[in-house]
């Protein structure tokens, strides 16, 4: 699976850079691909290490009757049971130890299962057909009413998902219930009853604070068996989400998150779920540094499941806004000493909020929490009072994102906001976001149409990605670029159509070179989505089709000779059809 992740920083929403001190990469903590023959012999797994103290503590063996035994000399016993050769502290007046006692339980380690997946990705350069299929393997952990968690981008375009539990040698074929694409969690379940037998669901614990040990335990590259890495929580914030191309609160923790880690549980003192692994920093000034979903993000996901039936996704509060620190800002704006809050700078046109809120609104508060001049909040007594469950760190600001992700899809909230030096109450349904560009596609095929060899196509992300690789950011065309980062959709159903290449024919000489190039109008009428494009083409009566592209660059055909050449090429280039599936609805 590749990540997604740019030179000199992550990409926000809206173009924002978080710039670290030197080139750095955030790094899904990906599937590990499965291995080839010649890798596949296990090497042999080190002991876990204990879920409390320091991982620098040296890992003391246990007597029978629970004393530590010392540390003499070492040498080599035969386990009687297992016949294994074992290296092993030996004390002249205590029984060599079992391998059972030798090998550290960390609770509810029998609940991480092994996730196989095999993905079929689409290829969005060549829409009309598929990329080879591939396999990968991470981690989940099985919850409450024969459920298992794992991450979204572990069983992107899958084809088939099995589960394989720990010491099993049995892999069930799984079904997946849902895909949570923004905060990057998959729900799985398994029909075949064997598989929960001797199973006991995890328990979830609160958001822990700092320096509170965590253990995340999966199967990660380098080996076949279950994985325990132990560290701390060093940070609690609202972090860029790679696969979701969001922003949610996220822990930071210093335990190795690897390939094939992801999915994994990160687990308390008390064996208790604190978090999933999901994705880790890559940075030449940076070890260690992993990032996991923490139990708020888990349980919206888990709830909005319950509620729907399905993945509703986070709502979006649809408004950007400017900070207001400066004194002379807040006075020109009408704003009291005691006042506090953000400017609105736009609102998007297809969210709820535009039809309420106007440009240079102040807002004040958010359900009953104040809005600070940096757009951080705080709750008075240190807990979240929107879902009631989980507590945030007392004295601790976060942006007020983290207050509209802990509400769903279609949900109310209270805006207060000050409007030419009056302070104004609005009651808005929260919506799901519409982006010009989409982020996802949510497992739908590409959609495309082919008219005389030009290639139409919808601009999204993966899109973006497919053509440009993972510095996409970068190296894409200013024009598009500046599309997906600024632009808003007008409409629901809006789309950023592009010609994404010419397949040559006698009917095409000299347009070879367009490619990746926006499709303003056809016949003078505005392009809105693909869709309207190829009605507009196949219901086409006139003498030409006349295709105005960006840069005042255009595109002539002959009708009847372009609609007669298509057909020539499809069948040159193995193509089946002139336009998606869904485009013939």
């Amino acid at each position: 699976m590749e990540p997604s992740k740019g030179k000199g920083g992550l990409k926000s929403k809206r173009g924002r850079m978080l710039k670290p001190a030197a080139a750095g990469t955030m790094d899904l903590a990906s599937p590990s691909p499965s291995p080839s023959p010649s890798e596949s012999s296990p090497s042999p797994a080190p002991l876990p290490p204990s879920t409390r103290g320091s991982r620098k503590n040296p890992i003391h063996l246990q007597d029978p009757s629970g004393a530590e035994a010392s540390p003499p000399s070492a040498s080599p016993k035969v386990d009687s049971e297992s016949g294994l050769d074992l290296v092993v502290a030996v004390d002249p007046q205590i029984p060599p130890p079992r391998w059972g006692q030798v090998v550290r339980v960390v609770p509810s380690m029998d609940a991480v299962v092994k996730v196989f997946c095999v993905h079929t990705e689409p290829n969005f350069s060549l829409p009309w057909q598929r990329k080879r299929q591939y396999s990968s393997s991470s981690s989940g952990f099985v919850i409450s009413g024969r459920r298992v968690l794992t991450n979204a981008h572990s069983v992107e375009h899958y084809t088939q998902v099995k589960l394989k539990k720990r010491g099993s040698d049995t892999k069930y074929v799984a079904t997946v219930l849902a895909i949570g694409t923004e905060c990057d969690i998959a729900m799985l379940t398994v029909e075949n009853d064997e598989f929960w037998e001797g199973v006991s669901p995890v328990e979830f614990g609160s958001l822990p604070a700092l320096q509170d040990a965590v253990t995340v335990v999966g199967y990660p590259i380098g080996g076949d068996t279950i994985s325990v890495t132990s560290g701390v929580v060093s940070r609690i914030e609202i972090l860029p989400y790679v696969h979701g191309s969001t922003e949610l609160l996220g822990l930071q923790i210093d335990a190795a998150i690897n390939s094939g880690n992801s999915g994994g549980p990160a687990f308390s003192d008390e064996g208790k779920c604190v978090g999933i692994a999901f994705q880790s920093l890559k940075h030449e000034d940076a070890e260690n540094i992993g990032y996991v979903i923490p139990t708020p993000v888990i349980m919206h996901f888990i709830q909005d499941f319950e509620k729907s039936g399905e993945y509703t996704g986070f709502p979006i509060f649809g408004v950007e806004w400017q900070k207001m620190e400066n004194p002379d800002l807040r006075k020109a704006m009408g704003m009291t000493s005691d006042q506090k809050g953000v400017r609105v700078r736009r609102i998007e046109p297809t969210a709820p909020e535009v039809q309420f809120l106007k440009s240079s609104d102040i807002i004040l508060s958010f359900d009953g929490v104040n809005i600070a001049n940096d757009g951080t909040s705080k709750t008075t007594d240190g807990y979240d009072n929107f879902l009631c469950i989980f507590p945030f760190r007392h004295g601790e600001r976060i942006g007020f994102s983290y207050l509209v992700s802990q509400k769903f899809t279609g949900e109310n909230a209270v805006i207060k906001v000050l409007r030419e030096s009056k302070v104004f109450e609005f009651n808005i349904k929260l919506a799901a976001h519409k982006r010009l560009v989409p982020a996802h596609i949510n497992g739908k095929p590409p959609s495309y149409y082919i008219i005389a060899g030009f290639v139409f196509t919808a601009i999204s992300v993966p899109y973006l990605r497919s053509e440009y690789g993972k510095d996409y950011e970068y190296d894409a065309p200013v024009k598009l670029l500046e599309k997906h980062l600024h632009a808003m959709a007008q409409s629901h159903d809006e789309e950023l159509v592009v010609i994404s290449q010419v397949l040559v024919a006698d009917i095409n000489i000299g347009y070879e070179g367009i490619a990746n190039t926006q499709v303003m109008a056809f016949n003078g009428k505005p392009v809105k989505n693909l869709k309207s494009l190829a009605n507009m083409v196949e219901t086409c009566n006139e003498e030409f089709l006349k295709f105005e592209l960006e840069y005042q660059q255009i595109a002539v055909l002959q009708t009847s000779n372009a609609k007669a050449a298509t057909l020539d090429i499809l069948t040159m280039h193995c193509i089946s059809s002139a336009m998606s599936d869904d485009l013939k609805s």
